[in-house]
């Protein structure tokens, strides 16, 4: 059954609000808010637990058909107003259909890195970058992503960024990457930091067999001292007169040569 909100002060639509802003809001309530009909449906479609579902009225005219299989998956369901819908919007052209979801459970992090081909991000900050390694790295075939502290994966702009790849790739989250590293090259892992010197090895002659993980550091600080001491160091090659790449792209050129291995 579906309940109707007009005021934009709604207590469900201020915490739903909450949840777009804040990662402090998201961990504590173990939710997140998508926001559009893309994100939404993939929600819906690949098993993410719906707790409620937000539409507008101009979006069920359009879309009628998503807006009822959306609902069919959501434990509540409510009609809002346009002004409501600006409240809860992080985009300048809402399409009407926001969604909050439980928190993915955590991924069993043995069986994953068993083997496999990885990219680590350590302290990315930009959730776009975040977003958009993920797009790639679903894209391109990687086993999973490894995160250490940066943006949050739940971050609206980086779930917008990832166009539902957040949701599907394996995302290992980890306090410690040189532990988790060392562990993996104790498994016989190739392990590798990217850096823009010329003094390291170019990743293009760099060996990539068997199961691997690239580490991509800080978009303004690189990778840190103590990751380069537990892996091999690689560079890009670039030509003319750029010092370094975005680390999204920077990310996608490693994963490609990565999966080429």
């Amino acid at each position: 059954m579906t309940s109707v909100i007009e005021s934009a002060s709604n207590e469900k639509i201020k915490v739903a609000s909450k949840l777009s802003v804040s990662s402090k809001e998201r961990k504590e309530k173990n939710s997140f808010l998508l926001e559009g009909l893309r994100l939404c449906r993939d929600a819906a479609e690949c098993g993410v637990s719906v707790r409620t579902f937000f539409y507008t009225q101009n979006a069920f005219e359009k879309h009628e058909a998503d807006v009822r299989f959306i609902s069919s998956k959501a434990e509540n369901t409510f009609l809002i107003s346009k002004a409501a819908a600006l409240k809860l919007s992080d985009t300048q052209t809402p399409q009407g259909f926001f969604c909050v979801c439980a928190c993915l459970p955590a991924r069993d992090e043995e069986s994953i890195l068993k083997s496999g081909k990885f990219i680590a991000l350590e302290n990315l900050q930009d959730p776009s970058n975040l977003g958009a390694v993920a797009r790639t790295a679903e894209a391109l075939g990687i086993t999973a992503l490894i995160t250490e502290s940066g943006c949050d994966i739940y971050n609206p702009k980086a779930q917008r960024a990832a166009m539902g790849s957040l949701l599907r790739l394996p995302v290992i989250r980890t306090d410690d990457l040189c532990a988790l590293i060392g562990k993996c090259r104790a498994r016989g892992f190739k392990t590798y930091a990217t850096t823009p010197s010329d003094s390291a090895k170019l990743i293009t002659e760099a060996d990539m067999s068997g199961s691997v993980i690239a580490v991509i550091g800080n978009e303004g600080n690189g990778v840190s001292q103590r990751i380069f001491d537990s892996c091999e160091s690689v560079t890009i090659p670039m030509k003319g007169r750029a010092e370094s790449l975005n680390a999204s792209v920077a990310a996608a050129l490693v994963m490609w040569e990565l999966m080429k291995g």
